[in-house]
């Protein structure tokens, strides 16, 4: 099966993956801008998560989710956006896994938003779900 032969997706699944696009798109900006000034909370939770507590670390981190969550938006590189994406919450989920943060309230916090950006993507791009068929 082709591109070309997938069926589109129906005007409510359509919504449902920009919907649920839009909600990962709005935090990953949240979670880039704050960490650009970057806010004392940004670099005492990182000092905390093991992380280095300086400016530089805490910028070069937004910088990396914010062109990630740009790519993501755009629609020729959704794909390559959503793979960053999932690598850098792979790094938040190891980052958590590490310390020993509680299981389901934050080291698979990353995967919850993994797959919210996955399902996001698939209900709203046929080439994904190419990609990924699920038979029915």
């Amino acid at each position: 099966m082709t591109i070309s032969e997938t069926a589109p997706a129906s005007r409510g699944a359509l919504w449902t993956g920009r919907v649920l696009s839009g909600l990962i798109v709005l935090f990953m900006i949240f979670d880039g801008v704050i960490k650009l000034p970057p806010l004392d909370v940004v670099t005492q939770t990182m000092a905390q998560l093991g992380w280095p507590a300086d400016a530089g670390t805490a910028r070069l981190l937004g910088v990396i989710g914010l062109v990630s969550t740009a790519l993501y938006v755009l629609p020729r590189t959704s794909v390559l956006g959503a793979i960053l994406l999932t690598a850098y919450m792979g790094g938040a989920i190891s980052t958590h896994v590490r310390i020993g943060n509680p299981l389901f309230s934050h080291t698979l916090f990353g995967v919850y938003l993994a797959v919210i950006l996955w399902g996001g993507l698939y209900l709203r791009d046929a080439r994904v779900r190419a990609l990924i068929p699920f038979s029915r």
